[in-house]
Formats: C-alpha cells, structure tokens, sequence
C-alpha cells in the first residue's frame, strides 16, 4: 500500500514537472526567444578538437568576445570554402588559447587572434582563468563527458529553456536585485536578449536587443561600469614588454612549425572606443605588438570597407554587420594579406 503510494507521488511529481517545462518553453517562444548552445566547457573542447585540418582547410580564431559576435561564420565558410574553427571567450584573454595550441606539437595551421587591449595586453591573471579551465577540460576530458554532450547538444537544439546562461534557475536568481554585500562584487547582469550562441560558438544579437535602445542602453552602462571598476591599470613600460614577450615566444612557436599568425583589431565606437584610444593608444600597444611578433595585422580603422561601423552598443557588431565586416574581411586577406582560400 505504502509503495503504491510512492509510485502515484513519484508519476504526479513527474507529470508536474513535465507540465512546468513545456509551459516555460511555450512562454518563451511566444516571447519571441530561440534556441541557443550553452557556451560552456564541453562545447569549446569540442570546438578546439577541430583544430587539426591543414592550413588551407580551416582558420582557427581566438581572442575575445568581439571576434565570437563579428565573424559571420557561415559567410566566413560559403566565401572561403574554409571551416572557422571558433575558440574566443567571452571577456577572458587569449594569451592560455594560444599558448595551448603553441605547446600542441599537432597544431600548424591558420591562426587569427583579436586584440581587446585591455584584456589581452594586461598583466591580469583574472582574464586567464575562463580559457585556462576549459583548456584544461579538453585536454582531460572523459568518454562519458563526449556523450553528455552530445546528448545535450540535441536537446539545447530543440528547448530555448535549457539555455544555462540566460533561462537557469541560477541565472534569474539576480534579477530579484537582492541588496549586496560588502566586499562582495555585485551581480553584472546582461539583457537576456542580448546574445544567442550557435553550435559553431558564433554568437549573435537577438532582433528584441537591435529593436530597443533602452536594451542597448543597458550593456553600454555594463561597459562602463567595468571601465570604473577595473582595479589592474594599463600595463606599460616593462610590465607591457614582459606580456608581449611571452606573445612572442608562442606565436613564434606556431609559425616555426609551418603555422601562419595574423593579429586582428575588431570595430568598436562611441564612448568605448573613445576610452580604448585614451587608455591603450595604438602606437604603445598595437604597433608595439606587431613589431615585437614580426606578424602582420588588420586594424579595422586602416581600411575605409570596415571602420565604419557604430557598433549598437558601442563593442559589437549586429548580425548585419558581421556581415560585411566578414565579406570585407576576406578581401582584405586575400588582396593585401597573401592568403588564398579554397574558393
């Protein structure tokens, strides 16, 4: 009798909760909210296992949260007949990517790094510390952690609700606006809205955020807020050359194995590319960077085809726009870089 009961509580507790998500999925979409991959460990260790296809098969791109927004993948992909293999993070340095393709004896191809000044060229271990976790569960990752994912990777394909970043229990906990604590870093919180991810790590602005300046809005605040409240000031002088110096011993490792290194500087406008110029002027940081690795570069402000762009919240491009940076992108390559494509 006693376990009859178990077994009703245990179906109603399952009919229930089946009950609960299939509503939170149909409010979502009426809401207007898509499917989205969550951008967490497993999909960047599965993304970083395809870095192995020669060099005129595939180009690998790290560095931060611009080049995941501004590189239009499948324009990338259909024009050049080459696979973009998309391994930046979000808000994190590059510096423990490309030290981990460096130190990898297998990795000889096509490398693209974005330049976000002030997280790439800082002595700052806090911009380390997402890159360095999940290079670290790549190279430890377990069959059974290879399954979950692929089990997960169909389901965030079929359920917005599943999106961890944005539709979590955990990450509509700050939306209450709890009071803060002292000494303890407040919650930053981004418009849900704002960023959807791909299978392929592209991440993109959502047709709600490119409608509503007061989203837009929101985020420019957040860029501000992290410009006051960044304690690390501009590495300069020794400190500067120490941080390019390591850059330089693992590009250099890239390219005496075959591989081929080109740095990037992406668009940004407005109030951010008005402090970026104040803080980390191009000539102490850009050209130090280029004449230090001996690499060539693509600095969107030399070339009349990309430096136009106003950004909808001043760091990233819309949808639209990573394509035409991205078509514009691939010229540039090919006409003044040297590069050929399979296409």
């Amino acid at each position: 009798m006693q376990s009859s009961h178990f077994i009703k509580a245990g179906i109603l507790a399952v009919v229930l909760t089946v009950i609960a998500a299939v509503s939170w999925e149909i409010h979502l979409r009426r809401s207007g909210v898509d499917t989205s991959y969550d951008d967490d460990r497993a999909l960047w260790a599965y993304t970083r296992a395809k870095v192995y296809e020669p060099k005129d098969r595939s180009t690998v791109f790290i560095g931060s949260s611009r080049i995941k927004f501004d590189l239009d993948i499948p324009s990338w992909e259909q024009l050049t007949g080459d696979h973009a293999v998309q391994l930046a993070c979000v808000g994190s340095s590059p510096a423990p990517i490309l030290r981990d393709l460096a130190n990898d004896s297998n990795f000889k191809g096509r490398l693209i790094i974005d330049v976000t000044e002030h997280i790439f060229l800082t002595t700052s271990s806090f911009n380390d510390e997402g890159p360095s976790k999940r290079v670290e569960y790549f190279h430890k990752i377990t069959p059974t952690q290879r399954a979950s994912f692929q089990i997960d990777r169909v389901l965030e394909s079929t359920f917005a609700f599943l999106d961890q970043d944005n539709y979590s229990f955990n990450a509509m906990l700050p939306l209450l606006h709890l009071p803060q604590r002292p000494g303890v870093f407040p919650d930053v919180i981004f418009p849900s809205e704002f960023d959807r991810t791909t299978l392929q790590r592209q991440s993109y602005m959502t047709p709600m955020f490119l409608a509503d300046t007061s989203l837009q809005n929101k985020v420019k605040a957040i860029w501000a807020f992290f410009e006051k409240m960044n304690p690390e000031p501009p590495a300069t002088g020794k400190k500067l050359d120490s941080v390019i110096q390591l850059i330089k011993t693992d590009v250099d490792k890239i390219q005496k194995r075959g591989g081929e290194v080109l740095f990037i500087r992406t668009p940004s406008s407005g109030q951010v590319w008005i402090d970026e110029q104040k803080f980390y002027p191009r000539a102490a940081y850009w050209e130090k960077l280029l004449a230090a690795t001996g690499c060539r570069g693509i600095h969107y402000k030399d070339y009349p085809a990309i430096t136009h762009f106003e950004c909808p919240e001043s760091s990233h491009l819309s949808p639209e726009q990573a394509i035409v940076f991205t078509k514009n992108l691939i010229k540039i390559l090919k006409d003044e870089k040297g590069w050929t494509f399979n296409n």
